[in-house]
Parts: C-alpha cells; sequence; structure tokens
C-alpha cells in the first residue's frame, strides 16, 4: 500500500504565494511520475504540473511561468510552488504518482487527499 500526504495549502490574498508538499510512503519499489492536479467547485479535475522521472516538466497554460514544480527522487516527495496567485487558483489540490510496488508489479495510480487552497482578498 502506498500513500501520498499533502500539505500546506490555505488561505492568501491574490499575489501571494504558497508552497505545498507531497510525501509517498508505503511500498514503493519506484516512482515514474508525480504530479499536481486541481479540481475547482463544479469543473473537472485538472493537470496542473507533471514530473516524470525524466525530469521533463510539463505545465498547464494557465500556470506557466507562475508555478513551479519540484521534485525530491530520494525521499519520494514532490512540490509545488505557486507565486502570483490569482483567485481562479482556487480549488483543491491533489497529488498524483505512478508507482511500481515492486520489481514485478505494474505500475499503479495512487491520490493524496487533497489540499484546499483559496485565493481571496
Amino acid at each position: 500500500q502506498v500513500q501520498l500526504v499533502e500539505s500546506g495549502g490555505g488561505l492568501v490574498q491574490p499575489g501571494g504565494s504558497l508552497r505545498l508538499s507531497c510525501a509517498a510512503s508505503g511500498s514503493i519499489f519506484s516512482i515514474n511520475t508525480m504530479d499536481w492536479y486541481r479540481q475547482a467547485p463544479g469543473k473537472q479535475r485538472e493537470l496542473v504540473a507533471t514530473m516524470p522521472t525524466s525530469g521533463r516538466t510539463n505545465y498547464a497554460d494557465s500556470v506557466k511561468g507562475r508555478f513551479t514544480i519540484s521534485r525530491d527522487y530520494a525521499k519520494n516527495t514532490v512540490n509545488l510552488q505557486m507565486n502570483t496567485l490569482k483567485p481562479e487558483d482556487t480549488a483543491v489540490y491533489y497529488c498524483y504518482a505512478l508507482v511500481m510496488t515492486n520489481n514485478a508489479s505494474p505500475w499503479f495510480r495512487y491520490w493524496g487527499q487533497g489540499t484546499q487552497v483559496t485565493v481571496s482578498s
């Protein structure tokens, strides 16, 4: 079993910054990608940023230049630095990881429980 635990959400004023963190633990043999998604009320969950093992990051157009994803491969953690936040960034942010639990297992998808980010004055 693998757990993803997020932290760092909260309330911030427009133009402010927040840093989200996610730690993966449990039966981990290898992690392929660790990503951040978000879901605003009444909207579908969307990909915010992705960081596969290759290190080739990718961002949603709406956050390019404002958000930065980083990953510690040794500690199985991923962070999301969010700057110049806007009210439309308000959402529940989810950590996602594609994990192999042993050297013979397939890849499994895991999600964190989500952390609320609210951007409001």
